[in-house]
This record gives structure tokens, C-alpha cells and sequence, in this order.
């Protein structure tokens, strides 16, 4: 489970994330949704502690990022934005490298690294060296990396962007079987299709704070919408005028947030 509560960071006099609480539970699936620059994204660097709040705290299965940001680290597998890898080694050798930063036995991490190669559908490319990877091969091979350690909790930022419908339809199904199996995914999007696909629980971002949560149906309900994507537009234009209303802490547009 990834409880957050009070996460606040600043770049400057720009206010990236304000004040950010959120639960994300084990067996579900929750979306951090927002426009562009809302602070998803550092939301999610802070989660998995490559950012420090400048103040609150958030726990993954109880351990403090802020207090024990390597047992922390343990708990989870990430997709970061961007999904660098080392260009050099194959894919098979990024994951095989992985599990043993992870502390993975070889043969472990070699059995592992099968599995993961075959449920990603990566034969045609796991032994080819990662420079010149299309962005779903490279996608893919980041989200085997994150997984070779079987974590509990998976945080994934913007997963499906630069992939084909092929390739999204084998996240989903990814996903939506970790799920079964008990992890907590978290993952930000600002793609309304994925959001309503997948999750369980959606967390709405704007202005780096958080305007709503709940499921789906709660959303449509409080917004007063039949549908998700009214919602979101109702929900974050209320975050909006809100915002106006207690003076000029807006962050200009282009500043960072995610």
C-alpha cells in the first residue's frame, strides 16, 4: 500500500506539488489524473525517492521515504518518465543487471528475466543491444526491469506513452493480472482512455494539488456527469477557481510539476 500525506515541493518561488494526500491500496489500480504540469510527475519522484519533499511524508508498506528511502525503494518497481537504459547491453542484460542490483541470485534473475521476456512479448528483441530501441521496445524492457524483483508496489509514470495499440493492449493485460495477483499499481496519465480502462481508484491532480479522489462512479457523482471526462473537466476547473480564491500561489504555465 502507498499512503502519501501532506507532500509538498517547490522549485524556486514555483510551487510544484502543494500539500498532496493519497492512498493507493493493494489489489487495485489508481490513476494520478491531470493536465500536463499538474505535478504528477513529481508527485510520483517523490513517491519513489528521487525527489525529497520539502515537507510531509509518504509510506510504501509503512516505511517512511523520507525516513528510510532505501527499504522504501526495496517495496517498489518504477517506470520512471523517459525510461533510460543502457544502450549498450541488451534488453535481457538491463533486466539481468537489475535483479542483481536487487540482490537476486543468478539463476534467479535469469529464470526471472524469462518470464518477464515472454509475458512482454520481447523475443524479437531481448538480445539485441538497446540503442536504437523504437519507444515500446524501450518501454517494455524499463517495465521488466521494474518488475524482475517482484515488488508489491508499481509506480509507473505515463506507461503507455509512444506505444502502439498492440503493445498497450499487453500493458494492459500486464496490469490487470498483477492486479489480480494483489500489487498496488499507481500510475499518472493524462490519457482519460486509460484512466477509465484500468483503474480502480482515480486520483485528480490540478494546480499541484489534489482536487478529488475516489473510483470512477464517485467522480461522475460528484461532479454531477455521466461520463469520466466531464468529470475531470468539472473537478478541475473547480480546483481552478478555488485556487484564485486564495491569492497568487498559481504556478505560471511551463513551470515544473508533470
Amino acid at each position: 500500500m502507498i499512503e502519501a500525506e501532506g507532500l509538498s515541493k517547490r522549485f524556486g518561488a514555483v510551487a510544484a506539488v502543494s500539500g498532496v494526500s493519497l492512498r493507493a491500496l493493494d489489489g487495485r489500480i489508481t490513476g494520478l489524473l491531470g493536465p500536463n504540469g499538474a505535478g504528477k510527475s513529481t508527485t510520483l519522484r517523490i513517491l519513489y525517492t528521487v525527489l525529497p519533499p520539502d515537507c510531509g511524508d509518504a509510506r510504501i508498506d509503512g516505511i517512511s521515504v523520507v525516513g528510510e528511502p532505501l527499504g522504501a525503494r526495496r517495496r517498489m518497481g518504477v517506470l520512471p518518465h523517459g525510461a533510460g537504459l543502457y544502450p549498450n547491453l541488451t534488453a535481457r542484460e538491463n533486466v539481468l543487471y537489475f535483479g542483481a542490483l536487487h540482490g537476486l541470485a543468478r539463476a534467479e534473475r535469469r529464470v526471472r528475466a524469462a518470464e518477464l521476456i515472454k509475458q512482454l512479448d520481447m523475443d524479437e528483441f531481448a538480445d539485441r543491444p538497446a540503442r536504437g530501441f523504437s519507444q515500446g521496445q524501450r518501454i517494455k524492457t524499463a517495465l521488466a526491469r521494474a518488475l524482475i524483483h517482484r515488488p508489491r508496489n508499481i509506480l509507473l509514470d505515463e506507461p503507455t506513452n509512444g506505444l502502439d495499440v498492440m503493445a498497450v493492449r499487453t500493458l494492459r493485460g500486464l496490469l490487470q493480472r498483477l492486479r489480480e495477483e494483489g500489487h498496488c499499481i499507481l500510475f499518472s496519465s493524462h490519457v482519460m482512455q486509460e484512466i477509465a480502462a484500468l483503474c480502480d481508484e482515480v486520483v485528480v491532480i490540478a494546480h499541484g494539488r489534489v482536487a478529488a479522489q475516489g473510483t470512477p462512479a464517485e467522480l461522475r457523482g460528484r461532479a454531477g456527469t455521466e461520463s469520466l471526462e466531464e468529470a475531470f473537466v468539472r473537478l478541475v476547473g473547480a480546483a481552478g477557481g478555488a485556487l484564485e480564491s486564495e491569492g497568487p500561489e498559481g504556478r505560471p504555465e511551463g513551470a515544473p510539476g508533470g
